[in-house]
């Protein structure tokens, strides 16, 4: 009998021992009741905990997919950062290696088999640092002993600090070897090729210590070279220091520009480089400044051998691009320890002997002398005065009369500039104009003397000519013609009563362009003259390129001519009947005496011009000389 049945029978049994049917059905009734009631909620827990479930598998379904999904997704990123990894392994510049705490091989890139000419297949994972040696010396990559390079490395890296060498490799390459120590006791080591950067860094000081136009050591490397060889000064050997310009470089770069100036450069270190031998230092220590050690030398006459053959050859003509440039220089030197222990005391005092070469007269060479300092104060006095004259008007014009032998007149007068000094009085030319020349204002001062010689001849009678002397540099300057257009506009000048004087010179450098500016100023009926006449070195030939108007015999075939000079008297009559004979006028200079003018006469002169006619004088004096009876002029000749 079920349990809870007995018990509801017990309920059901009355005291007399009678079941009560009615309680009993009641209470198997209520039994079935709540029995049904228990199943009811049973089955919705059961329904509640089934939709739990499903919720919870659909939900672990998803999460499932999710993860296999994020899993998926986390090899492809692993996969693609591998891929990077090795790429960027591989394609590395440096070669790397990765050792453990065991010293075994973790990990190599490519670059490290290409670097040590090694197969791929050679290295493996696991191996030692000391086989991995050997293959390399089998390559020829390393020359060492594997097993001490490695104890020595093994050493370092325990105590926690890197190990770093240089490797030369047979084709030359250059290789940086750092090994870094890892946590684990383990090390990382990159080889690097620095040979690329060795070279630059090679390029680099050489670019430091010299001169980027001619290659020759700059003032850095001179002075350190010099700082050298005077230190062998003290065991009596004795140095002599160059320091040489070019003369009339300037006019150079401001005619023709900065690339003829530049490859003129260039040519006169190849030329100094010749005249030396290969342990004697030649620099460039400014724009057209050179300077020179020559070491063990016994007496002055061994440092002035080199500077006249220097001289010399600077001096030679150079093509620069179809253009002919003469330029010589001067040189000042030094002697140690006679002159100066220190490189600048001696680079001082070697700048004043240059000083002294170009007081002298240029092309040439002078030694330091004690007393030279007071002359480049001054020098530099008069540098600065010079600039002063320009611009204050200290400047004015002279005039020497030149006369027609044959017409008893006077056609034409020399403009000669003279500077007054403030302090000094009357500067002579021949001092100052040198100095104008190469401090570059004589293009300035040239431009001046032309327009203030236009304007005062405008004023003179009988249509008297100007003359007026151009320097080399001006001749050069690509805005000659223009200025002379100028200068006669402005004075309202004819162009035929201005004669413009040059010199062989002038013709010696960019002779092509020359040429043509004077055809262009002839053909606007200016006069050209050549001056100082059988000075130069190419006289005929200059005039069959240029039909100039007058040829002027320098004084210095006048000065001793007497009618016992059968040698003089020849040159001079040779002269007179070539320019006759070519249509040209002939001017006699540096006539002084009645002897010459007849002289000068006699063997066929057109013109003279010297002391005995007439000194330069002012304007308002030359004004009075040619307002003067012309042919009483010739009778007091």
């Amino acid at each position: 009998m079920h349990r809870l049945f007995a018990r509801q029978r017990e309920k059901a049994t009355k005291p007399n021992g009678v079941v009560d049917l009615d309680v009993l059905g009641e209470l198997v009734a209520t039994a079935y009741e709540q029995a049904e009631r228990d199943r009811v909620r049973t089955e919705r827990s059961i329904n509640l905990m089934v939709d739990e479930l499903d919720t919870l598998n659909r939900t672990l379904e998803v999460q499932v997919a999710e993860r296999t999904v994020a899993l998926g997704n986390r090899e492809k990123e692993l996969s693609a950062q591998n891929l990077r990894f090795d790429a960027a392994l591989n394609n590395m510049s440096q070669a790397l290696l990765m050792f453990d705490g065991n010293s075994r091989l973790v990990i190599h890139n490519k670059r490290y088999c290409e670097m040590y000419w090694l197969a791929p297949d050679d290295i493996k994972p696991g191996m030692v640092l000391p086989d991995l040696l050997r293959l390399r010396r089998a390559c020829g990559t390393f020359s060492g002993d594997p097993e001490a390079y490695t104890a020595s490395l093994k050493a370092m890296i325990a105590r926690g600090e890197s190990f770093h060498s240089s490797i030369e490799l047979p084709n030359g390459r250059t290789i940086d070897v750092w090994n870094s120590p890892m946590p684990d006791g383990g090390w990382v080591a990159t080889h690097e090729d620095i040979t690329d950067r060795r070279r630059a860094e090679k390029i680099i000081a050489h670019m430091a210590h010299h001169d980027s136009l001619t290659d020759l050591p700059n003032r850095v490397l001179f002075q350190e070279r010099l700082a050298d060889m005077l230190r062998e000064t003290r065991d009596g050997k004795r140095v002599a220091v160059f320091y040489l310009d070019l003369d009339n470089f300037k006019a150079v770069n401001d005619t023709l520009g900065h690339q003829y100036g530049d490859e003129l450069l260039k040519r006169v270190a190849q030329r100094l480089r010749a005249c030396v031998h290969e342990n004697i230092t030649v620099a460039r220590v400014g724009g057209d400044e050179f300077a020179v050690i020559l070491p063990d030398i016994v007496t002055h006459d061994d440092a002035a051998l080199l500077a006249r053959d220097i001289c010399q050859a600077i001096r030679d003509p150079y093509d620069l691009f179809s253009h002919v440039v003469v330029t010589d220089t001067s040189i000042g030197i030094a002697i140690a320890p006679d002159n100066g222990s220190q490189p600048d005391e001696l680079l001082k005092n070697a700048d004043m002997a240059l000083y002294r070469a170009k007081a002298d007269g240029r092309g040439t060479f002078r030694f330091f002398e004690a007393e030279m300092d007071a002359t480049v104060k001054a020098r530099r006095a008069l540098e600065n005065s010079l600039r002063e004259a320009l611009m204050e008007g200290q400047f004015t014009l002279h005039y020497q009369p030149i006369l027609n032998l044959d017409e008893n007149r006077i056609p034409c007068c020399e403009a000669l500039i003279r500077w007054n000094h403030p302090e000094r009085g009357m500067v002579p030319p021949g001092e100052f104009i040198p100095v104008a020349e190469e401090m570059g204002l004589i293009v300035a001062i040239g431009e001046w003397v032309l327009r203030q010689a236009c304007n005062d001849a405008a004023t003179w009678p009988n249509n008297t000519k100007v003359a007026v002397n151009l320097s080399p540099i001006q001749m050069l300057s690509p805005n000659l013609v223009p200025m002379v257009i100028g200068a006669l506009a402005a004075a309202g000048l004819p162009a035929s009563r201005l004669e413009l004087e040059i010199t062989e010179s002038v013709l010696m450098q960019n002779t092509e362009a020359t040429v043509a500016a004077l055809h262009q100023l002839r053909s606007l009926g200016v006069k050209i003259s050549m001056d100082d006449f059988g000075t130069g070195f190419s006289s005929l030939s200059y005039l069959r390129r240029f039909p100039f108007d007058k040829l002027k015999i320098d004084r210095c075939f006048i000065s001793d001519l007497s009618k016992h000079d059968q040698s003089g008297l020849a040159i001079v009559r040779s002269v007179a009947a070539l320019a006759k004979n070519l249509g040209m006028i002939t001017t006699a200079e540096g006539v002084e005496t009645a002897e010459q003018v007849e002289l000068v006469r006699m063997i066929g002169c057109t013109e003279v011009q010297g002391f005995y006619f007439g000194r330069p004088q002012p304007l308002k004096d030359i004004v009075r000389t040619l307002n003067q009876y012309l042919p009483k002029q010739a009778k007091s000749a």
